[in-house]
Order: C-alpha cells, then structure tokens, then sequence
C-alpha cells in the first residue's frame, strides 16, 4: 500500500470521439458521433480516500458548451492590461522565476483543501502531458482552466494547491512518487513538476488530483540510461496544426502506435483570429476569438482552444513530449534578433508557450521576455537528439526575404546566423563530443537546398536554411571534421513531406552526402486544399538529392531505429475533414549505420 495513493471511488472521464469534445461540442450537429467512455481510475487503497459524490466526473455536462451570450461581455484586451507598457510587462515577467521556483517547493496538507471553483467545472479540460524524459525523471505537466475562454480560467487569483501521483501501474495502485505543489496565477495555473529519483528505461503512470477532481491517467516513460545496451527507439514527429484547417485526425493515429517518444517542431498554435463556425470545423466558437492573440489573455485562449482537442490530448497523455517552436507562435516568418528587441506580445507569447508545454524550469521566461528552449536529450547510448531553436536568435537573412535570389552575403558568417554564436557553438561542440549511434537534430525548418529555378536563376526561399547557407556549411563542415555518427535531420514547417539526401556543399551537386533529412508535413494546416504539390512539384527535377516529395497530404512520420538500421513511415490522413480518418504508410525509407542517404523501402 502505498501512502501517496489516492482512493477515487469509481470516478470516470468521459470525451467524444469525434473531434469535438469539450466546450466546443455543438450538441445539434446531425454529424455528431455519440460520446463514449475512455478511462475509469479504479478505487485504490484506502488512503486519503474521498467518496465518490466529491469526485468530479468528466461529463458533457462539466464541458457544456460556450454560448455566444456567455463571453458577449468578454474583451480581449482589459482596460488594465491595455494600460500596461512594455517595461511594466516585462518586469512582471521577471518575477515569474523566483515565483516558479517556489510553486517547486512541496507543499504541506493536500489538494483536497483547496479552494473551490465557480461553477463547480471540472479543472482538467486542457488535459495532462509529460516531457524531456530524462534516465531518472520526467516533467509532468497541467494547467487547471475550467473556463477555457475566460481571462483567468475561471481560477481564483491566488496560488492553489495540485497533488500529484507517479505509479508503476495504470491502476495507480503502485504510486512510487507524489507531492503537492502550487499553481500560480501568474502562470495561468500551470503545473510543472519536475520528478526525480525514477528508473531509467521504464513505463511511469502519473495523474493530478484538484479537490475532488481527479485527471485522466497518463503513460511517460523514462530515457535508458547511458551505458546500457543501445536497444531501440521509436518516436514520431510533428508539427503545424491550424486548429480552423481541419480535425486533428492524424493524433487519433499517432496516439494507437507504439512510440517511447514524440517531437514536436513548431506551428503548435497560429496567431490567426478564428471564425465563428471553427473554419474547416464547422464548430460554434465564442466571439473572444475573433480576433488574433495580441496580449496574454487572448494567447492563453488560443492555447487553450487547440488543447481542447482529444486527440491531441490523448496523444500527449500517452507519450512524453519533446517540443520547440517555429513563427506562428509569434507572428509569420517573424526573426527573433531582427529589431534586437522583445515586444510586450511576442514575450506573451513566449510566456504562454511556457504555460503549455511540458517543459521544466531552464526554459521559465527571463527579465527581458526570452526563454532558452534548444537542449539536448540522450536515448541511452543509442541516439543524441539536438532540439534546436530556430527563431529567438535569427538574424535577418542576409539576401532578402522569402523568395528572393541567393547572394554572396549569405555566405559570409558575419552577416547573418540562423542560431545564433551561442547555439550554433552548443551544437557544434555537442556534435564533436558525441559518441551516439545516431545523431538526431530537430530543427523547425528544412535543411536541404531547394532551388526554385534551376540553371536559370538562383531563387530560394531564404525563410529556411536556404537564407542562412553559412550557418548551415558550418554544420555540414562538422559533421565531415568531426566524423558525427549518422546526423539525421528532422524537420517541419512546409505543410509538405521531402525526404532529403544533405551535401556536403549545395554549390557543388558532386560533393559527398553527409546526412540524410526527413522534412514532415502538416497535422492539419492547408487542410485538403492542393497548394504545395503544384507549386513546388516542378522544381524537384532541379533538385536531385531531394529523393521523395509530395505536398498536399497531412499526417506525421514515425521514425524507429536500433544498432544497425534507422526507418522512416510517412504516415498520412486522406482528408483533415474528419476527426476519424486513420492514417496510413504512404512510403517507407531506411538508413543504415555509417551509410547517410536514405532509401526507399
């Protein structure tokens, strides 16, 4: 018997499975398909126990739907919160850390003190996650919003206790760690534990407790440690999910594989304003939406839209995350470094991607806005993965914006990086120390060279690499000095899928492949529309290392590899219109030990 365990009597969690769950659920869409239930936390020893009429249940009811007369008052931008200039916002932000690391402490009692909600909604409807797992611990992460589009989530404004378990079983009955720690208002009522002291390459189960509600179950899993066996990995990767382009149906997939892991590579939210009927959702959506995020308020609302999604709640609860961001968690083809300063609404944004991910302290918001997100996960011996950030330290591109020809700047390291000296320094130095089998970099943007003209021209797209050829040779040059060990790109951001063979010198298509680069497509964005096929199709015969392309599926890739062999499934949806299209293998390729290039299987 364990004395962390709680005794739930029977409490149940109910959702839909249609995409549409929540306080979006439109109860007469003809469409709807009926709710079903997902999970019962079965009755553990009886410690700490709370009877079953003070357990919460996850109901339609606890998720009624947001009537447009309910958030008519509502404003995005408050009289006191328009008031409040740059230097005020960001001084509040650099409170923040001291604060966090407080809510660390444990606290005495329990959460079954704490104070109760208006309304009596159920607090965990932006579900649970966990990530950066490292050989002895995970973070574990909510946030308690039981009114999603209200500006404090329905949540008193002061610091509220949150229990929380880690058990060897899905029944919780086994609980090895558990404590109670505070959510703070000044962090929208999120929770990071940081838990230490686990076993290294093992399966956790973790749950939160507030009041008498109880969250969903979670599955996490541990790294193994260092010098054990190399053994296995399989992860997929993800990234650009426009909540308004379609259903989230390739989550519904991802969430049934087998995977230790999941990378996310940016575009988790759009700073896009959202139509009344949800786009291609043909969901009812509250007027606060309207317009796009521009202060803290109205980006925790976005957040919270997107996490009210099942599947991709499920898909967070089943796996540990590793996560990092692109533009539209700021603004469009936005670069960090440009202005050389950090605006009132991108530090909001910043903050509000901390409250939402399951990320642990180093990555808290700093005096001036920043957070430091790039760092690096080990998979036992097996594999190095190098999370890159590709948009708080860009420069300008040196030879213009978008699509434009390349020039001779662009070359020159001192006048433009797309990481940054101290990156570009961690990476380069992290590269050269490495002794894995693989060497996995995920970088929001592709690598590869992508000539839009051929002999013709020199149009690229200087949004990606392409802008920043110094900062890439930089890489490339490392992994030929320093013999990396099979580097492995992993990339988002094109709404398209290439499969990309990485040149030692793009000037020069003759010289040697020294990486291989998956490039993923979207999730959701571009929902069903053909845009990118068209577009971009031609131009593959200019580009002989890009070795597969297609640009108007959605889905993700699933990469498992051992010892020896690496392989890629391009898994995709045939239409974003559902929230119950499965996805299938649309091509496979593999790689082997100590030969870069990958090949169609």
């Amino acid at each position: 018997m364990a004395s962390g365990a709680w005794a739930t009597g029977g409490c149940a969690e109910d959702a839909s499975d249609d995409g549409r769950s929540g306080p979006l659920r439109r109860l007469a869409d003809d469409h709807a398909m009926p709710a079903r239930r997902v999970r019962v936390l079965r009755p553990g020893p009886p410690v700490r126990a709370f009877s079953e009429a003070s357990c919460h249940r996850h109901t339609g009811d606890a998720h009624r739907s947001v009537a447009a007369d309910d958030v008519t008052a509502m404003t995005v931008n408050s009289p006191a919160q328009s008031a409040l200039n740059r230097r005020r916002f960001l001084g509040g932000i650099g409170a923040v850390a001291g604060l966090a690391a407080v809510s660390q402490v444990p606290l005495e009692g329990d959460a079954l003190a704490a104070p109760r909600l208006r309304g009596g909604e159920y607090p965990f409807k932006l579900g649970i996650a966990s990530g950066d797992p490292t050989p002895d611990g995970v973070v574990l992460w909510t946030r308690l919003v039981p009114e999603l589009f209200s500006p404090d989530g329905g949540m008193p404004s002061r610091r509220v206790p949150v229990d929380w378990q880690v058990a060897l079983d899905e029944r919780m009955r086994r609980v090895v760690k558990h404590g109670t720690v505070s959510a703070l208002p000044e962090l929208a009522h999120s929770v990071h534990v940081e838990v230490e002291g686990l076993e290294p390459g093992r399966e956790y189960y973790y749950r939160f407790r507030y009041r008498g509600d109880v969250s969903e179950v979670g599955r996490t899993r541990t790294a193994p440690r260092e010098h054990g066996p190399l053994g296995s990995l399989s992860f997929a990767f993800a990234s650009c999910q426009d909540w308004t382009h379609g259903f989230y149906s390739a989550y519904r997939s991802m969430a049934e594989e087998d995977l230790d892991l999941v990378v996310h590579l940016g575009d988790y939210v759009y700073e896009y304003g959202v139509p009344a009927d949800g786009g291609m959702r043909k969901t009812a959506t509250p007027d606060v939406l309207r317009e796009g995020p521009k202060d803290l308020d109205r980006w925790r609302m976005q957040y919270a839209l997107y996490k009210s999604d099942p599947h991709l709640q499920r898909t967070h609860a089943r796996f540990p995350w590793l996560v990092t961001w692109d533009d539209h968690e700021v603004e469009n083809d936005y670069v960090g470094d440009y202005d050389g300063t950090i605006s009132a609404n991108r530090a909001a944004a910043y903050k509000a991607w901390y409250e939402h991910q399951p990320v642990g302290r180093r990555s808290l918001p700093r005096k001036d806005g920043s957070l430091r997100l790039y760092r690096r996960s080990a998979w036992g011996g097996l594999a190095q993965l190098d999370v890159l950030d590709t948009r708080q330290y860009r420069t300008a591109p040196p030879c213009g914006w978008g699509e434009a020809p390349a020039c001779e700047a662009g070359n020159d390291p001192t006048k433009g990086s797309m990481l940054g000296a101290t990156q570009e320094k961690w990476l380069l130095d992290g590269l050269r120390d490495s002794k894995a089998r693989w060497n996995v970099i995920a970088t929001s943007v592709m690598m590869a060279r992508l000539d839009h003209d051929g002999p013709t021209g020199d149009i690229i797209w200087h949004d990606a690499w392409d802008g920043f050829p110094a900062s890439r040779k930089a890489i490339t040059d490392t992994f030929v000095s320093a013999k990396v060990r099979n580097p492995v790109m992993v990339a988002g951001d094109w709404h398209s899928t290439f499969v990309n063979d990485i040149k030692s010198d793009f000037d020069r298509p003759e010289s040697r492949v020294v990486a291989t680069e998956f490039v993923g497509t979207s999730i959701s964005t571009n929902g069903d529309d053909e845009v990118y096929g068209p577009y971009y199709g031609p131009m593959m015969k200019w580009n002989p290392h890009i070795k597969f392309f297609d640009g108007d599926r959605r889905g993700y890739v699933t990469c498992r590899l051992n010892s020896r062999e690496w392989r890629t499934d391009l898994r995709m949806v045939p239409t974003v219109s559902r929230a119950d299209a499965a996805a299938t293998t649309f091509a496979s390729f593999k790689i082997e030990d100590r030969r870069p290039g990958a090949v169609r299987v």
